[in-house]
């Protein structure tokens, strides 16, 4: 792996962890034992800023729409 592509595979894993561990403290918060779609979505728009926001929301929730769907 180049350099560049370990500098990038390591930014997503921080962003994933980053994600996964405030969902889970908003989960905690609301007293839930799972994180669902909701705390996920608040998470990113705690951690990300303005348009990059906007865009992961939309391309999560079409993500999840064509899981469902191609059940």
């Amino acid at each position: 792996m180049g350099g560049s592509v370990r500098i990038l595979d390591s930014f997503v894993k921080d962003m994933f962890e980053r994600i996964a561990n405030e969902a889970s403290n908003l989960a905690r918060q609301n007293k839930s034992s799972t994180i669902n779609s909701r705390e996920i979505q608040t998470a990113v728009r705690l951690l990300l800023p303005g348009k990059i926001c906007k865009q992961a929301v939309s391309e999560g929730t079409m993500a999840l729409v064509r899981y469902i769907s191609s059940k």
